[in-house]
Order: structure tokens, then sequence, then C-alpha cells
């Protein structure tokens, strides 16, 4: 097994020169240049090759790393070898979001009669319309519920519906991931809390207790849309069906103990926010039947209006966080906006590609999704640093990504280094992506892919959760990441 390197092993050679004795009647003035303390540490760094050996990895490994204003290219290795960028991939969506919709765009829910209101009784239906809004939250939708009450609304006549249409219905972001992730959920153009259910189980007597509900910080409205039962087996943990439109689940008794929660994927996401409506609702006194999905275009008259938060801090949140479902939703949104009119998330995933390649000048960069949930979306280290040189250092995406403490032994004593990144992870596959400010001021840009495939395409479905020796191996390749940094950082920075 391979072992870490530590920075004392490279500069103990340094130590060694130093400490060499004393020349009899040595002249007061050196007859040589005397080297500078830079000069030692740029020395006494490991080349590429010993930190690709300590991370032992396998697989494959691509970086580039240039300067970020002129673009000179300073370091490469298999440059042009494309990779899947994990969640990398949420920067080129971020930019993508940001180039088409704007970041003072806001994406809005909206509420619709076809009827007026008479003595506090709509004469029609109440339609529930979905924007695009990937951060619908359950205190979203109690908003809405107010300010219809406060329009004198006590019921309707008609239908209550649902119109999850703006963006086409997308079942899984990745179908080979397994059914219960809640990383992994539905898409349509009307979500709720990150189309996720909340389960929580507690022990009850010989048995548990079980709840799901649409949580936010104030409010639990239990739902109906998903349902769980505890059976007795040892494996598989949990299991899925689609019972007539209500998610079925079941869990395992073994894998419960005392008590617990996780989030579960919603694959009705237009049902699920019109139920929590439905509930929400009641509670200010509107009487709402159970919800259907609407079957063609919404007409009506807007009630009421609520509006998310402008899609650069929604870009920053899922740089920040990571969330599948907004980028998903916000790469679709955009797709929908540029007229691209996809399909489905692959042909949205395509659309965002060719914007890549006309904006960017990118060259071999193939989506199937705006989130890199799928290994199959592939990129190359000089495509992702042609992109982040041409969004710029100075652009609207750089702020917006997260800062990245550095961590590696090869920084120099009191020498160090800002990280503005997009990190990415799946199952033996890592990413390091962005921006590094050097000690000098010199801004890099720099991208960083490894991957084991062979070892990912082992993994069998029901395992790819926490599969025996992924965290270890992306461990290992975050190291391997900021040990590059922290080399180009002495390199190319001091």
């Amino acid at each position: 097994m391979a072992k870490a390197i530590s920075r004392r092993v490279f500069l103990s050679g340094l130590g060694a020169g130093l400490a060499s004795p004393v020349l009899a009647n040595a002249p007061t003035t050196s007859l040589f240049p005397v080297a500078k303390p830079v000069d030692f540490a740029k020395r006494s760094l490991p080349s590429v090759d010993m930190l690709v050996d300590a991370a032992g990895l396998g697989g494959k490994l691509g970086f580039m790393v240039a300067d970020a204003r002129s673009g000179e290219v300073l370091e490469v290795r298999n440059p042009v070898l494309p990779l899947p960028p994990a969640s990398v991939a949420k920067a080129i969506t971020g930019a993508y979001a940001l180039s088409s919709l704007g970041g003072g765009h806001r994406f809005e829910t909206l509420l619709m009669a076809t009827g007026v209101a008479k003595n506090g009784v709509i004469q029609g239906d109440l339609i529930l319309v979905g924007g695009a809004d990937p951060t619908l939250d359950t205190d979203g939708l109690a908003q809405m519920a107010l300010d219809l009450k406060a329009q004198g609304v006590t019921g309707i006549t008609g239908s209550f519906k649902v119109d999850g249409a703006y963006l086409p219905y997308q079942r899984v972001i990745d179908p080979g991931q397994p059914d219960h992730l809640g990383y992994n959920p539905s898409i349509s153009g009307l979500n709720l809390n990150f189309n996720r259910v909340h389960f929580e189980w507690k022990r009850a007597g010989q048995g548990w207790d079980v709840a799901m509900d649409a949580r936010s910080e104030t409010l639990r409205p239990a739902v109906k849309v998903a349902r769980m039962e505890v059976v007795d087996r040892k494996s598989p943990i949990f299991t899925y069906k689609d019972a007539s439109g209500v998610d079925s689940w079941t869990v395992a008794r073994t894998a419960l103990g005392k008590g617990g929660s996780r989030w579960l994927p919603v694959r009705r996401p237009d049902i699920y926010a019109g139920e929590v409506f439905q509930v929400l609702a009641r509670g200010q006194g509107i009487n709402l039947p159970r919800p259907v999905s609407q079957g063609a275009a919404t007409t009506g008259n807007v009630l009421t209006t609520y509006h998310s938060a402008p899609v650069s801090e929604i870009v920053q949140g899922m740089l920040k966080y990571s969330t599948n479902l907004t980028a998903e939703v916000v790469g679709m949104a955009a797709s929908v906006e540029a007229g691209a009119a996809p399909a489905d998330l692959p042909s949205s995933a395509t659309a965002m590609s060719f914007w890549a390649k006309e904006a960017l000048g990118t060259r071999r960069l193939s989506f199937v999704d705006h989130s890199g949930l799928s290994d199959q979306s592939q990129i190359t280290a000089r495509d992702m640093v042609r992109a982040l040189i041409a969004t710029s250092p100075d652009g609207d995406l750089a702020p917006l990504l997260k800062n990245v403490p550095p961590k590696s032994e090869l920084l120099p004593d009191g020498g160090s280094h800002t990280i503005r990144a997009k990190t990415g992870t799946l199952n033996f596959v890592s990413s390091l992506a962005g921006y590094a400010t050097t000690p000098n001021g010199r801004e890099l840009a720099f991208a960083i892919f490894t991957a084991d495939m062979e070892r990912r395409s082992a993994i069998q479905r029901a395992f790819r959760e926490r599969p025996q020796g992924a965290r270890g191996w992306s461990r290992r390749s975050r190291r391997l990441q900021h040990d590059l940094i922290a080399r180009w950082s002495v390199l190319f920075g001091t």
C-alpha cells in the first residue's frame, strides 16, 4: 500500500544542506549567489509522479492548470482525456443558467382560478402552477395559503389542479442509482422540498411508529402520496413500487434500530406539492378536494404569486450544497428560456453542451444531465479550464463558487493560497475545478479529474450508496488534489 507523502520528507534534504560545517577562514562574502528560500521550496517539491504514486488511486487522472488571466498553460497530465466531472458539472450549469436566465431572474409559482369568487367560494377550478422554482418549500406554500385566505377564499366548486408542465417530467435523474436515494428524485415544473419526503421512525413497544411528512423548519404536514411499511427481512433495506400513483415503500425491520430519519425521493412531485398545499389551506379554513394533474394548458386569473430568490442566489446555494434537483431544474429552465424546448433531461443537457462549445470554447464536453450524477457525462480537464478562463475570475460565476480551505502538507511554512472551486464526488470518481489565488496574487484556473471506472462499474446497484473502499479512495483523491494545488502555488505563484 502506498504511503502518504509528508512535507517533512521532501524538505529534509533542505535541512541537511543547511547543516554543513562552517569552513575555516571562510570569506565574508559568498562566492556564489545566495539561494532564496523560495528556490529551496521549489526544488524540494515532489514531482507529479511521486504524488500520484503516493495516492495509490489506480484508474485514470487528468488535470490542467493555467494562468486564469493570460490562459498560459502551466502544467498538464492527460488534459484531453474525457472523464466524469461528477458535481463539477454544476459549475457549467451555473454559468449556463446565469447566461440564459440572468442572475436577477426569479422563478414564479402561481395560484390561478378559472372563475370568480362568490361569498368566498371560487366558481370553478383552483390551479397550482409550477414555474420551475427548484427551491420551493413547505413554508413557501404556507405563505400562498395565507395569501389566499387574505382574499377571503374558503373553497371552490370545481377541481383543485396542479400543473408541472413548465418542464418535461423526468422520473429519475440517473436510472442507475438505487431507488431510495434522496439525491436522485423526480423532476417537473412543480417541485417541493427538493422533491423529497421525510421518513421518520421511532421504537414503540415491539414495533415502530413511522411517519412520512413534508417538513420545513416550522411545519410538518403529513402526506399520503408516500407510505412506508416495516417488513421482516435482512435485505434489501428498502424496496419501492408505484401503487396507483402512490410511492409505496417497505423497509427492513433489522435496519431500523431504536429510531432515526432520512429523506426519500418523491416520484409524483406535482401531486406531492398539491397535497401539501391542500393540508396547509385546510389549516387556513380553505376546503379543497384532493389534487389532480392538469392535463391541458393552464388559463385563468392569477390570485397570488410566490417568487423565488434570484437565480444568482440559487446558483450559489447549488454550488455550496451540491443539490442535484436544483442543478437539473435550473439547467432545464435555462434550456427552455434559450428556446431549446427540451423533450427530456438528456436533450436539455445536450443543449447545454452545445452552448458551452459556443460560449465557452469547449470541444469535447458531453453531458447527459446538469448535475453530474450520471457517470455518462464527460469533460476533459482542458475543456474545464477553458470554461473557467472564459467565464473569468471577474465574471458572474467565480464569486458564487465555494471557498475551499487549502489542505496540504506541501505548503511552505507561512505560505498559503485561496481556492474557489466546485467539488465533485461519485463512487470512485472525484473532481475539483475552479480558481486558486497564489501567495503573490497570481490567479490560476485548474481542473483535476480522477476516476476508477473499472471499480465503479463492478458495484452492484443495490450497494451503490456506500460501496466498500469508496470513502477511502475519495479521501486519497482529495489529498492528491490539494497537494497538486499546493505544488502549483509554490511553482507558479512565488
